[in-house]
């Protein structure tokens, strides 16, 4: 949050908005707290349906969408700045390696920055994509990931209304359809109360494989 809102105050000449959107599934309660202890001053909105998610098919956080004043998707939903550095967090102090402490920091810093270009030069900057090029990086959701997305609304729904043990089996359901939907597994296990030890068993098993998309931006991958 302190991140997002360094850079509103900085580009707010340049008729630059940054928007926040918190993917919490128990909703404004749960949320809220803490973005009123950051007292933004730009848009910070709280989405317990994950309704945004669903539209620029966003699979975890933090996700970002570029969107430029004529409403004209710049780049879609990417990885904010973070990589898979963050891996290097020591499972039981929950310190961070320097080497991995530096290469997350890098990561931002280089995002950053290209927001920062586009915010001034606009069409011109190198980071910004034109319809082509930010059609061809475009994700679609897949059939499964969209019916997953249904199954977490409905065990939401469910769950919002007492029926705890036939929701559970929708999550269930979600997260079997979408392996690579950390928007869905995190928000599920939020739900269920499920430790916290739940995520890092989940991240672990990946073993070589990626946990993060790689971004089309030179120095991040």
């Amino acid at each position: 949050m302190p991140v997002w809102q360094r850079l509103y105050n900085e580009l707010a000449e340049h008729d630059f908005v940054v928007i926040t959107i918190a993917m919490d599934s128990r909703g404004a309660d749960a949320a809220r707290e803490w973005i009123e202890a950051a007292e933004p001053a730009h848009p910070s909105l709280i989405d317990r349906d994950h309704v945004v998610s669903d539209l620029y098919n966003m699979v975890n956080v933090p996700m970002a969408v570029w969107i430029d004043e004529d409403g004209r998707i710049v780049r879609p939903a990417e990885y904010a700045g973070t990589n898979d550095a963050f891996r290097g967090q020591d499972r039981e102090t929950g310190a961070w390696s320097d080497e991995a402490f530096q290469e997350m920091r890098r990561a931002r810093l280089i995002y950053m920055d290209a927001i920062r270009d586009w915010a001034r030069n606009g069409a011109a900057s190198e980071f910004a994509w034109d319809q082509s090029e930010a059609r061809d990086h475009l994700r679609l959701p897949s059939e499964e990931t969209t019916l997953a997305n249904a199954h977490f609304r409905i065990g939401q729904h469910l769950r919002q209304h007492g029926r705890v043990e036939e929701g559970d089996r929708f999550l269930e359901e979600a997260k079997r359809l979408a392996p690579d939907n950390w928007n869905i597994w995190r928000q599920a296990w939020n739900l269920q109360d499920a430790p916290v030890s739940t995520f890092w068993e989940r991240v672990d098993a990946l073993g070589d494989r990626r946990y993060s998309l790689p971004i089309d931006m030179p120095g991040i991958g």
